[in-house]
């Protein structure tokens, strides 16, 4: 039986992903949500997909543009059946389990061809319609590609419904729009198909996990929560052609290693060019940030939620952050101070400080109001986008809650 345990262990080791948009969107060079923001209709859409020689491996199998990267039975609006010719979904997959990498797909509820969607009172059937191929095809990606171990949905909401959870058994559980997609029914069906599957909570019920988007913020102690975010602006996750306010790498890194110390994953994204590359400010990101986690992953991997540290980017004093992961303590240092670094708040004792970019090891002093001071440090931070000092400790730590002590 997979218990709610079980099926999040990998996800909770994990913690860094990556996320693809592309589709017929990226042919246009100015975001995912062009159809709808520039009113353009169906059919005249439609003819994007006469020009989609599409060559890179997705994550998006559907958007809300309706169009499928994969062979569904039941559309005739896919990949398959128009000028490429392939099922990249089944590419992807494939390419995924050689890489020894887990296998996400995304799809998304809404499908802005159907009137039903935009006027439901007006257009009934048509959203029935649409929910019926919402079933079928969902039924296709749980079916047709072996085993599936996370399924993100989106778009959710529909306009006029309310989107707030309502109390069930206890617990927030499911929202009004839920029920119009039938989502209760819907995740069965997936469960019953791919018994280890995890599930966001996306389709109006709360399920696996939360989804926090273009912030990093943790959810409640013991749920699993994933950010995702764009590199360029909050509404680039297909491909913009022009778009300058790209963040930096040691940005992207910051928010990383945030989400880690709460216990949390950072899903980033990428947004391929129509032909499936990836532009130059992408992948020179994804190699820095690479390069800095071959050197740094072990405080990132398998992170904990420290007991009684504040809120994520907030421990580790006005220098940095924490993660932590069972004696461990790693301090990602941002802000370096030079020859002497300072942390409050530690209980534990430091056995040994270790800066990970170059193996040196740091001269500890504690004081007995749990200050820690590390000497002897380079002038220079050795890593200028995050250096990270592991710090073992005598046992799993423990932080001194300072409200109310007076300096």
């Amino acid at each position: 039986m997979f218990t709610y345990q079980k099926r999040m262990v990998w996800f909770n080791q994990a913690r860094f992903g990556m996320f693809i948009h592309w589709g017929l969107y990226s042919l246009l060079g100015r975001g995912e949500w062009t159809m709808l923001m520039e009113r353009i209709p169906p059919d005249e859409y439609a003819k994007l997909a006469d020009q989609s020689g599409m060559k890179y491996m997705v994550l998006t199998t559907r958007h809300h543009d309706g169009f499928c990267l994969y062979d569904s039975k039941i559309s005739d609006f896919t990949s398959v059946k128009t000028a490429a010719q392939r099922d990249f979904v089944a590419e992807y997959v494939k390419s995924c389990r050689k890489a020894g990498m887990k296998v996400g797909l995304y799809y998304s509820l809404a499908d802005w061809r159907f009137p039903g969607y935009f006027n439901l009172k007006k257009y009934p059937d048509s959203f029935k319609a649409m929910v019926k191929q919402l079933h079928g095809q969902v039924r296709e990606l749980m079916t047709n590609y072996g085993k599936i171990d996370y399924l993100f949905y989106d778009g959710e909401w529909i306009p006029g419904v309310p989107t707030a959870r309502t109390m069930e058994d206890g617990k927030v559980m499911a929202s009004e729009s839920s029920k119009l997609w039938r989502s209760k029914e819907l995740n069965r069906m997936v469960r019953s198909l791919q018994p280890g599957i995890i599930i966001n909570n996306r389709s109006g019920l709360d399920e696996d996990m939360d989804t926090p988007e273009q912030t990093v913020t943790a959810s409640k102690a013991g749920r699993a929560w994933e950010s995702c975010m764009t590199m360029g602006d909050f509404c680039g996750w297909g491909y913009i052609k022009n778009n300058p306010n790209f963040k930096t790498t040691t940005q992207l890194i910051q928010y990383l290693v945030t989400a880690a110390g709460g216990a949390g994953n950072y899903l980033l994204n990428i947004g391929p060019k129509p032909d499936g590359t990836i532009r130059e400010e992408e992948r020179s990101r994804l190699k820095e940030i690479g390069k800095w986690m071959k050197v740094n992953g072990e405080s990132i991997y398998d992170s904990e939620k420290a007991p009684g540290v504040p809120a994520p980017g907030w421990s580790g004093g006005m220098l940095g952050t924490i993660t932590t992961k069972g004696n461990n303590l790693y301090w990602h240092i941002l802000r370096w101070p030079g020859e002497t670094a300072s942390m409050p708040g530690i209980k534990n004792k430091v056995l040994s400080a270790v800066i990970l970019a170059t193996g040196q090891k740091v001269k500890i002093e504690q004081d007995k109001d749990g200050r820690l001071f590390l000497t002897g440090l380079p002038q220079e931070p050795p890593d200028r986008n995050n250096t990270v000092i592991k710090l073992k400790l005598d046992g799993k730590p423990k932080f001194i809650d300072y409200a109310g002590i007076p300096l």
